[in-house]
């Protein structure tokens, strides 16, 4: 797990596996688990994340002595350590408040059932019904949508599980929470210097781009950074980001402050110190104005209307709509898997069984040609090395078809080949993503339903 650390208000985050550290190797920078408060200028409470933090954050807006307490929480997703302080954050008890509850929507999983399942009788004395607040929830696909004066932007990060990042954006100004993001190429570079810097890698994945597009102009970045580039390579699907690649993305973003949060368990206070040296000199050694320090409980930010600038121009290659839904769960989706190895179909196939989704499988190219057009599938994962077509002349082949819904649907690539110009070879062809393997199953479910609720709504 990771020691998260709070940015706008009391946050953190170590897990339990960092319960064994002593206390004094985390003074400074804490070691609770995700949950940053944002205060708008008309006194409007939103919290991103409800880790552990949130205990200290709800006894500190109890003891302003406003009633009502009222709010909105924004989830990035379920797993524990973004959703333990639930179940203790105070004002949720207390009767007259309000609290919007948002996280992305689960493909027919309701995000009241999954809050409600860690406070069953077996967890927690309290369950969700006993609650005293009003409390709603919302299910979230990527997009903009209004919250009270200010807009917020959602747009799915890379993670094992399906989890958005969230752009705020009042009065001018404009913070970026995006935790729990793994880079969407495997290429990272090391060193201070900008000879390292893996910028092409970045421009020619478009998530990659999209990425940066959605971060571009940020008064302040809160960016996942739990590993160095060296310690990344045995981390590898464990869906966090590399403090070079934090660097990386915001100064290509043109951002103006950068947070490293998501602080590793076993890093201590001096560990952090240093790798915000070593960020600061990688800045340096661009050339880059961006101000670099670390996420710490109780820091304070405060960022003022003057302090607003243009957003600079950056092509993005994702186009979303905005949605907030909350009706019943989705039709079947069928998605078709064509791999040359039976045992990549299997795992594949056991990884989207629980989904829900028509499955069907393929073994070569033309095969995968013949089920696409007899059965116009949603979404479409493709080998790259297959005998006779490759996936490469599949996806070029799909997207000349005059049918809509074959020449524009989401072709996620997989393969062994990760560098730079395949990369570029893949998208330049037509695919959607490109998803390298050796991967875990949850990154492939993770993906999946991430491009099925961008095109399917």
């Amino acid at each position: 797990m990771e020691r998260n650390v709070l940015d706008v208000w009391p946050l953190g985050n170590p897990s339990s596996e960092n319960l064994f550290l002593k206390v004094y190797s985390t003074l400074r920078y804490g070691g609770n688990t995700s949950c940053v408060e944002v205060r708008l200028a008309d006194g409007m409470v939103v919290v991103f994340d409800c880790g552990t933090g949130a205990y200290g954050l709800g006894q500190e807006l109890l003891a302003t002595g406003q009633h009502p307490v009222d709010g909105h929480l924004l989830i990035t997703h379920t797993h524990w350590d973004h959703i333990q302080g639930f179940p203790f954050f105070t004002p949720l008890f207390v009767p007259g408040n309000t609290w919007d509850i948002y996280a992305p929507g689960g493909m027919g999983r309701q995000l009241e059932d999954m809050l409600a399942g860690q406070m069953e009788y077996t967890y927690f004395p309290v369950t969700l019904a006993q609650l005293a607040a009003t409390i709603r929830f919302h299910n979230l696909s990527e997009g903009p949508f209004a919250l009270g004066s200010g807009q917020v932007t959602a747009r799915y990060l890379n993670h094992p599980a399906l989890t958005p990042g969230y752009r705020l954006e009042a009065g001018g100004v404009s913070v970026i929470y995006a935790t729990d993001h793994e880079p969407h190429t495997r290429l990272q570079s090391a060193g201070p210097g900008a000879t390292v810097s893996y910028t092409r890698a970045l421009e020619v994945h478009q998530e990659e781009r999209g990425h940066m597009a959605f971060i571009a102009g940020a008064d302040l970045v809160i960016h996942d950074a739990q590993y160095t580039a060296a310690e990344y390579v045995q981390k590898v699907g464990w869906g966090h980001s590399t403090v070079e690649y934090a660097v990386d993305v915001a100064l290509a973003a043109q951002a103006k402050r950068l947070a490293l949060f998501h602080h590793d368990a076993l890093r201590h206070d001096d560990a952090v110190d240093h790798l915000v040296a070593v960020c600061r000199q990688r800045v340096a050694a661009c050339g880059g104005a961006l101000e670099v320090f670390a996420a710490a409980e109780g820091q304070v930010i405060e960022l003022t209307e003057v302090e607003s600038r243009a957003v600079p121009t950056m092509t993005s290659a994702e186009a979303v709509a905005p949605r907030v839904t909350s009706g019943p769960a989705q039709a079947t989706l069928t998605v078709l898997i064509v791999d040359d190895d039976p045992d990549v179909v299997r795992i594949l196939t056991m990884a989207l069984q629980p989904e829900g989704f028509r499955l069907l499988t393929g073994y070569d190219g033309g095969t995968a040609l013949q089920i696409a057009r007899a059965e116009r599938p949603a979404l479409i994962l493709l080998d790259w090395q297959m005998p006779g077509r490759d996936g490469l002349e599949v996806c070029r082949t799909l997207r000349t078809e005059t049918d809509p819904q074959l020449r524009d649907v989401p072709v996620v690539l997989l393969t062994a080949q990760g560098g730079e110009d395949n990369i570029a070879t893949g998208f330049a062809a037509g695919i959607t993503d490109y998803l390298t393997k050796p991967f875990y199953p949850a990154y492939v479910r993770s993906r999946v339903r991430g491009w099925l609720q961008r095109t399917q709504g």
